[in-house]
């Protein structure tokens, strides 16, 4: 359900590694340590959440709009402030999508839809004052 309460747990590891854990009963390692590295940084987090909302939204609405996808691969990079806090201030999102016959307009109509009526990440960090970027390919 979108509008479901959701929930997360962090316990603390040692320094600045913490193992975090969903609601639904998913855990990773969440790391700030970039000298230990054992899990993603607390903002890679954050860019793959993103980038898990909108490449989902992408595959769906091409779904419903009767395309034939068997691949998307979708690449994110950030830039960010210099200044603390060190917030995002660009995020670049490039969706490769890969199918049989695939019409362009589809494509970019799915991109558009996802980067400004439905991915709920991409939006609150766009209104928080991340300028966000898309682009696409496509592979037939």
């Amino acid at each position: 359900m979108a509008n479901a309460p959701l929930s997360a747990t962090l316990n603390w590891v040692q320094d600045r590694q913490f193992i975090a854990n969903s609601g639904s009963g998913h855990h990773l390692i969440v790391d700030g340590n970039p000298d230990s590295n054992s899990g993603p940084t607390p903002m890679e987090l954050v860019l793959m959440g993103m980038g898990g909302c909108t490449s989902y939204d992408v595959v769906h609405i091409l779904s419903k709009s009767r395309q034939k996808v068997t691949n998307c691969v979708t690449q994110l990079s950030a830039q960010r402030s210099p200044d603390v806090p060190t917030v995002f201030t660009h995020i670049h999102v490039h969706f490769e999508v890969s199918g049989d016959d695939l019409d362009e307009q589809k494509v970019a109509r799915a991109v558009a839809l996802s980067a400004d009526k439905y991915c709920s990440a991409s939006i609150m960090l766009a209104r928080g004052g991340v300028e966000i970027s898309h682009g696409y390919s496509i592979v037939n």
